[in-house]
């Protein structure tokens, strides 16, 4: 007997899993949730809506921090009298460490301005043109 003359069991042929087709449907699902994910958020984000949590530390906590800070308070002694108005923390203080990473992101705007003027005319240019249709449908495009 050669090796040429040994068919494996059921004739031949391989057998195949009912599960098979299972894998097949949910790996085209994810794909289709892939590809549709990044579609949806700048969708949204072009109707001025984003996802997160809201921030903690308000713009008039923020302009509080910064006037008494100016005076020549520090951020432990600001903190009590901070009171966050929305959420899951309500009523609450907000963290020291919300307090300075605000006061971060608010010197790195004041840093950076003309960066920040450029993102702001990028997204008013992305809403001029308005929002993708379903998918299939073209997106006008207008000439640059």
């Amino acid at each position: 007997m050669t090796l040429s003359s040994v068919e494996p069991p059921g004739g031949g042929q391989r057998a195949v899993s009912p599960l098979t087709g299972v894998a097949a449907t949910a790996e085209t699902e994810r794909e289709y949730i892939r590809e549709s994910t990044p579609e949806g958020l700048d969708t949204a984000a072009r109707k001025g809506k984003h996802g997160g949590r809201p921030p903690v530390i308000t713009d008039d906590m923020l302009h509080t921090v910064l006037r008494r800070r100016a005076g020549g308070e520090s951020v432990e002694g600001i903190q009590p009298d901070l009171i966050i108005p929305t959420g899951k923390r309500k009523g609450h203080s907000p963290s020291v460490a919300s307090i300075y990473r605000a006061l971060a992101e608010h010197a790195n705007r004041e840093a950076y301005p003309e960066a920040v003027e450029a993102a702001h005319a990028g997204f008013a240019k992305l809403n001029t043109n308005g929002v993708p249709g379903p998918r299939g449908t073209p997106i006008e495009r207008t000439p640059l």
